[in-house]
């Protein structure tokens, strides 16, 4: 499942002193209201629930925001309550894999 946009591939540390390798996939992502188009690298994630994407990378990219009737509050892994601001929009977006296309609403994070 695409769990979120990165514009990079990066790596981090576990406590543990393992590697934990970010598996990315290159996308392609059309705004619905102009039908302009642009190649991601999306981070896999399958322990995600949903798909999320920057509000940053939405604003440089000229998405339109889709105001949600109410905020969506964002859990942890370990079922707290995520600290940073609730889910307020969405962008609705074309998805493109390796010839299969799909309309679907991504979270906006980080507004």
């Amino acid at each position: 499942m695409l769990s979120r946009v990165v514009e990079n591939i990066s790596t981090c540390n576990l406590d543990k002193g393992d590697l934990l390798r970010e598996v990315t996939v290159k996308i392609g992502l059309e705004r619905i209201d102009t039908q302009e188009g642009i190649m991601v690298e999306a981070l896999l994630d399958n322990s995600a629930t949903g798909l999320v994407i920057s509000s940053e990378f939405v604003r440089k990219q000229g998405f339109k925001l889709k105001k949600l009737d109410r905020p969506m509050y964002v859990r942890n892994v370990d079922s707290s309550l995520n600290k940073k601001r609730p889910i307020k929009h969405t962008v609705e977006v074309n998805i493109y894999y390796q010839g299969h296309g799909e309309r679907t609403e991504i979270d906006v994070i980080g507004e």
